[in-house]
């Protein structure tokens, strides 16, 4: 695609100059600003500038394993800056879905002890054991995963009549070795058993792009999505109508991008090659 000299380029050569009229960045975080504890260069350089040109940087994750108090401790640990304000996660976002759909309901969360905490303390009826007159039964990440939760989801599910949620429909979480099995996986084993299948929530919905916006009072076309997983965060702004930018530094691939229906705006190699576009060679927030 053509470009003008000094425009900024993505991976793929496209001319990528609206990036830098973007005023409200959202970012995936696994796979896309650090994995597990390793922060990916770039990253505090691109939130930096994205305060310097008077934006906002909120953290949209599909990872229901963490509460928001826990992902503000983790990236604090890791040196990034962020409050609970700058965070919107896809436990926040069924929370919302839950009190609308089901006001009152007795739900049953196969889940972290972080996830079932948070629910509670939303002000959710949550019960982590088989008993009767279930309404809901929600299924997040689960790092503390045991075969007795398995058989709990899968009894219930498959003796009573109950509506099945589950806060993400990712299939992997990059971990400092490769991948591992994330929310969609796991419902995949229990669909295998029991033939049901959850109605998911968190991206490619596009609630939290909505809540993000208009919270802090930005237009559609001041927003960015920047992710690693096309069928997330990629589709996630297609679906909310806003540009998004794909790092090849965690699930998605160039061949996919390439072959795939799901087509991001732009494409970098990472965070810290999408910082070195958008804050121009040579500028101050360009130096090393």
């Amino acid at each position: 695609m053509k470009h003008t000299v000094g425009e900024p380029v993505d991976y793929f050569g496209c001319g990528a100059e609206e990036l830098k009229r973007k005023k409200l960045f959202l970012f995936d975080m696994d796979g896309t600003i650090y994995n597990e504890d390793t922060v990916f260069d770039g990253t505090c350089q691109l939130l930096e500038y994205v305060e310097n040109i008077g934006g906002k940087y909120v953290f949209i994750t599909n990872n229901s394993s963490r509460s928001v108090v826990d992902y503000v401790a983790k990236i604090k640990r890791l040196g990034i800056r962020g409050e609970e304000e700058n965070f919107f996660t896809s436990t926040q976002a069924t929370i919302i879905y839950l009190k609308k759909k089901y006001p009152g309901a007795k739900i049953y969360c196969q889940g972290t002890r972080s996830l079932v905490k948070e629910l509670v303390h939303a002000g959710l009826h949550i019960t982590e054991c088989v008993e009767e007159n279930i309404d809901v039964v929600l299924a997040g990440f689960d790092t503390e995963l045991t075969g007795q939760k398995l058989r709990n989801t899968c009894e219930i599910l498959s003796t009573q009549e109950v509506a099945y949620i589950a806060t993400n429909p990712d299939l992997c979480c990059p971990v400092s070795f490769g991948y591992v099995p994330d929310c969609g996986s796991i419902c995949g084993i229990i669909e295998t058993a029991t033939g049901k299948r959850p109605v998911y929530i968190g991206k490619p919905e596009p609630v939290m792009i909505h809540l993000a916006r208009e919270k802090f009072g930005y237009s559609a076309e001041e927003t960015l999505i920047i992710g690693d997983r096309l069928y997330t965060d990629i589709a996630a702004g297609l679906n909310a109508g806003i540009t998004s930018v794909c790092v090849l530094s965690g699930e998605a691939k160039e061949e996919e991008i390439i072959n795939g229906d799901i087509k991001p705006t732009y494409t970098f190699q990472d965070v810290k090659e999408l910082w070195k576009a958008i804050a121009l060679p040579g500028s101050r927030e360009a130096e090393n």
